[in-house]
C-alpha cells in the first residue's frame, strides 16, 4: 500500500502506527517533567549546571535529526521501507532511558545523566523522524490522515499519562530517593520498550516512495527550504512545544513549593493530559466544520489564557481551582498535539507537486530537530528561571527553606512564561494560514 491509495484505513493498523507514541510521549515527558527535579533535589546538582545537563544532549539532536531524517529518505529509496532505523531506536532507547536515572554512587551525577541522556536522544531520533514521517505515506487523503493522527495523540496522551502519572507513583513505591529513580527508570524504559517495537512490527506494511533518487541531507534541505507553509507551521509548533515543556518543568516545583506536596505532581500531570484523549474526537470534528486553522488558533489562545488564569490560582493556594484550570488547559493541549500534527502531512504532500520529491523524511527530520530544541530549552529555560530568582538546590535528606524570591520565579515559570511562548505563536499560525490557502485561491482565479 503507498501513500496513493484512499482507502480507509483498519483500526488494526491505525493502532500499530499510533502505539509507537506511547513510548514516544514518555521519552518526551519524562525528562523535562523529572530529570531536572531529579538533578538538583536528588543528586543536589545546581538549577543552571542541571539547566545545561539537559539542554546540551538536545543540541545535539537538533543536530542530528535532519541527517536522521536524510538518511530515512535514502533507506526508503532503496528498500521502499523506513523499518531499519525504526529498529535500532527501538532496541536501544529503553536502555538508555533506564542509565539516566541510575547513577551509580562515586560518579558525578550531571556528567552520568548528561551521557546518558544524549545516547537517548540519539535513540530516541533514529526512531522519531522516521515515525514521523510515516502517516503521509500511510494514505493520500486528507481525512484518513487525520484519523491516523487522532489515533496517534490519543496514543500519545496515554504515553504521556504514564510518564506523568505513573513514573513518581513508582518513584514513591520504591521507596523514593535515588533508588526509587532507579526502579523507576528500568520499569518505565520496560513500557516504552513494549510500545517502541509494537509499533515498529505494526507498520511493516507502508510502503515508503520519497522520489526518484536518494538526496543528500544538503539537497534534501536546499528543496525544503521553499517551502514556506512548513517553515511557519514549524514556528508555532516549536514554541508551543516550548511553553509546554517549561510547564511540565515548572509542575514538580509547584507541587512541592506552593502546594505543598510532591505527590500532587503526577495528578496535575493527570489532570493536564488526561483530558486529551476525550477532547481529541472533539477537536477534530470542530476541525471539519470550523477549518483546522481557526481551531489550532482558538486553542493556542486559550491555552495562554488558563495559564495566565493559574497565576491566583496558585498563589491562593486552591488547589481545586489549580486542578480544574490545569485540566481546562489539557483540553486546549490536545489541539495543540492533534491540529498541527494533522497539518504537517499535508505540506509534504503540497511540496511534493512543487519538487516532484515526497520527502518525508527530510520534513519529519526538521520538524522533529524543532520540536526537540523546544523540549529541550523548556526545562532549561525554567532552570534559568530557578537560577535568576534565587532557587537553592539541595539533596532531599537535606531541605532547605526557598527564599520568597524564589517561590514567585517558579510560579510565574510555571504560568506566565508558556502564556506568553503561546501568545508569541499566534502570528506564526496566521501566516501558516495565509500561506496554505494562498495555492486554492490562485487556482480559483485562473
Amino acid at each position: 500500500m503507498t501513500a496513493t491509495d484512499v482507502g480507509r484505513l483498519g483500526r488494526g493498523r491505525l493502532l500499530g502506527y499510533g502505539v509507537g507514541s506511547v513510548g514516544t510521549g514518555v521519552f518526551s515527558a519524562v525528562p523535562g517533567l523529572l530529570l531536572l527535579y531529579y538533578l538538583t533535589d536528588m543528586l543536589g546538582v545546581p538549577a543552571a549546571v542541571a539547566g545545561a545537563v539537559l539542554v546540551a544532549p538536545k543540541i545535539w539532536d537538533v543536530l542530528l535529526n535532519p541527517l536522521v531524517g536524510a538518511a530515512s529518505d535514502r533507506e526508503a529509496v532503496r528498500t521502499g521501507r523506513r523499518t531499519r532505523l525504526l529498529a535500532v531506536g527501538a532496541a536501544t532507547l529503553p536502555v538508555a532511558f533506564a542509565l539516566m536515572f541510575a547513577v551509580p554512587g562515586g560518579v558525578p551525577g550531571a556528567v552520568w545523566s548528561g551521557v546518558a541522556f544524549l545516547l537517548a536522544a540519539t535513540a530516541f531520533a533514529c526512531f522519531q523522524v522516521p515515525y514521523v514521517a510515516l502517516p503521509a505515506e500511510m494514505s493520500a487523503s486528507p481525512a484518513e490522515r487525520t484519523r491516523v493522527m487522532s489515533w496517534r495523540v490519543v496514543c500519545l496522551t496515554v504515553g504521556i499519562l504514564v510518564a506523568g502519572g505513573l513514573a513518581p507513583a513508582v518513584v514513591d513505591l520504591a521507596g523514593g530517593g535515588r533508588p526509587g529513580y532507579a526502579v523507576m527508570g528500568v520499569a518505565i524504559g520496560a513500557v516504552m520498550a513494549a510500545a517502541l517495537v509494537a509499533a515498529t512490527l505494526g507498520t511493516r506494511w507502508v510502503s515508503s516512495r520519497p522520489g526518484p533518487r536518494q538526496l543528500g541531507p544538503a539537497a534534501a534541505f536546499r528543496l525544503a527550504r521553499g517551502n514556506r507553509p512548513f517553515f511557519a507551521l514549524l514556528a508555532a509548533f516549536v514554541t508551543q512545544a516550548l511553553g509546554v515543556a517549561v510547564m511540565l518543568a515548572g509542575a514538580p516545583y509547584v507541587a512541592s513549593y506552593r502546594l505543598g506536596d510532591y505527590g500532587l505532581t503526577s495528578v496535575m500531570f493527570v489532570c493536564l493530559v488526561g483530558p486529551s484523549m476525550l477532547a481529541v474526537p472533539g477537536w477534530a470534528r470542530l476541525a471539519r466544520v470550523y477549518g483546522t486553522v481557526r481551531c489550532y488558533l482558538a486553542a493556542s489562545a486559550g491555552f495562554a489564557v488558563v495559564a495566565l488564569a493559574l497565576v491566583p490560582a496558585i498563589a491562593a493556594g486552591s488547589l481545586a481551582a489549580t486542578l480544574a484550570l490545569t485540566a481546562l488547559a489539557g483540553v486546549c493541549y490536545a489541539a495543540l498535539q492533534l491540529l498541527p500534527l494533522s497539518l504537517l502531512p499535508d505540506t509534504v504532500h503540497a511540496d511534493a507537486a512543487r519538487t516532484g520529491h515526497a520527502q518525508a523524511g527530510a520534513f519529519t527530520g526538521l520538524w522533529t530537530a524543532g520540536e526537540t530544541a523546544g523540549l529541550a530549552l523548556g526545562p532549561g529555560l525554567f532552570a534559568l528561571v530557578l537560577a535568576l530568582s534565587g532557587f537553592v538546590s539541595a539533596p532531599v535528606e537535606s531541605p532547605v527553606a526557598q527564599p520568597s524570591g524564589a517561590l514567585t520565579g517558579l510560579l510565574l515559570g510555571f504560568t506566565a512564561l508558556p502564556a506568553v511562548l503561546m501568545l508569541i505563536s499566534l502570528p506564526f499560525v496566521v501566516r501558516y494560514g495565509r500561506l496554505a490557502l494562498a495555492p486554492a485561491l490562485a487556482k480559483e482565479t485562473v
